[in-house]
């Protein structure tokens, strides 16, 4: 777990993020863009690939969103929130998962892109797309 911690909140500092919380195998993470959040999550992804615990090589999902959360103390909460963590769900492992609100804000040259799916989750806009993003 510490070097898998170590691995992902490298890049999520190296790229500006601020971490929020840690979610027992997990992160929450704020950005300043949806860029940046995309190329902390792909340099994460990366320096994963050097890490391996008795054989065991851990793999990552994500999801990035676009909102406004509110700040509480430390915390953020809100509606864009829960969004964001439905939007994590809806990754598999080794998956990159973005919002079609994020997606609007992101360079996609070079990127491959999936298909636009609707994220069917509790607490999610019934309009609300998600993408599947990964290095082209």
């Amino acid at each position: 777990m510490r070097e898998v911690g170590t691995a992902v909140e490298t890049a999520i500092l190296a790229h500006g993020g601020r971490i929020v919380k840690r979610l027992g195998d997990g992160v929450m993470a704020t950005f300043l863009t949806p860029q940046a959040a995309v190329d902390a999550a792909f340099d994460a992804q990366d320096a994963l690939q050097h890490v391996e615990v008795d054989g065991y090589r851990p793999r990552m999902r994500a999801g990035i969103h676009w909102g406004r959360p509110r700040k509480l103390g430390g915390d953020y909460l809100g509606v864009d929130v829960n969004i964001a963590a439905r939007v994590g769900d809806a990754a598999k492992a080794d998956e990159l998962v973005v919002s079609d609100v994020a997606l609007a804000r992101i360079d996609v040259e070079g990127l491959s892109v999936g298909r636009y799916r609707r994220l069917r989750a509790k607490g999610a806009p019934r309009g609300m797309h998600v993408v599947r993003v990964s290095r082209g």
